[in-house]
């Protein structure tokens, strides 16, 4: 199990990664979040672009202004809808005048409790970007790459200048990468880590932890993990019918019990996934391998 290190975190102060990103943590660290939401600030003339600008707290947002200098925020780009990734948009929206872009807006009839960080309900885009749009400034390029899994309205964003991709809660160096049906999907999750694989970049900045200098190494390795995950699922199975709960105690040794419902939603969604190729059934609550 991932722990987190222990304080003091850079919470509220501006990080150069490299010169054209700039990294201001939130105050929001949980066991889903890790030490909390990174927002990131693009470019280093006249203009920035904010990616993630996470909760609503004023506390963060000050400290993202206080990045920018005297700068002028011209992007507000959200990578997806969790609350602890968009609801900062409107009000840095209405302090800056900037448009707010990215995901599209994602509407769910039944939200259901959530496991991980739920959905921003207040999360209104002037301008949604289909996959290889690209937003520019004043020596910045982001072009928005469609990643869907983690949530169906996930992207990630490429800094064309120097190779760094933006990938939100897709990719994390600090944990996998939560998959919640309905919205969230296994397969769908699967095939954009795919996508990224074929992609050259430099590195990878996550919404939650360090960045990833090896970013096709971590990739190659998650799809590892998944389809060993599937394994372990079979496996279990071919000792007869299980519910969801019967999984956890035999996968996931060790693990924190307040991660107990997540790892649950994570064979779910495998379990979802495998039902679509005919490996599995279910009858009720309780799955069978076929």
């Amino acid at each position: 199990m991932v722990q987190i290190p222990p304080r003091p975190w850079p919470t509220g102060t501006p990080e150069k990664p490299e010169p054209l990103v700039t990294r201001v943590l939130a105050p929001n660290p949980s066991p889903y979040t890790f030490t909390g939401t990174q927002t990131y600030l693009v470019g280093e003339g006249a203009d920035r672009a904010v990616i993630d600008p996470g909760p609503d707290e004023a506390e963060h947002l000050d400290a993202i202004l206080a990045a920018a200098g005297d700068a002028r925020i011209s992007a507000i780009l959200c990578t997806h809808t969790h609350r602890d990734h968009s609801p900062g948009a409107a009000p840095l929206a209405e302090r800056t005048g900037a448009p707010v872009m990215g995901c599209a807006k994602l509407v769910i009839a039944d939200n259901g409790p959530r496991l991980d960080e739920s959905f921003d309900t207040t999360y209104e885009p002037e301008r949604v970007l289909s996959d290889g749009e690209a937003v520019s400034g004043e020596g910045w390029t982001l072009r928005a790459i469609h990643t869907p899994g983690h949530t169906s309205n996930h992207l990630c964003f490429a800094l064309e200048e120097s190779g760094a991709l933006f990938t939100g809660d897709h990719v994390m160096g600090w944990s996998t990468s939560v998959i919640v049906p309905p919205d969230g999907d296994m397969g769908d999750y699967l095939e954009s880590l795919d996508k990224l694989y074929s992609r050259e970049d430099r590195v990878y900045y996550p919404a939650h932890g360090a960045p990833v200098e090896k970013p096709r190494q971590l990739v190659r390795s998650m799809l590892g993990h998944r389809r060993q995950r599937e394994r372990q699922i079979l496996k279990v199975l071919a000792d007869g019918p299980r519910s969801l709960p019967e999984f956890i105690p035999i996968m996931y040794k060790g693990l924190d019990p307040r991660l107990e419902k997540a790892a649950q939603m994570s064979v779910h969604a495998h379990l979802i996934h495998l039902e679509r190729r005919a490996m599995v059934n279910r009858s009720g609550e309780r799955w069978t391998a076929l």
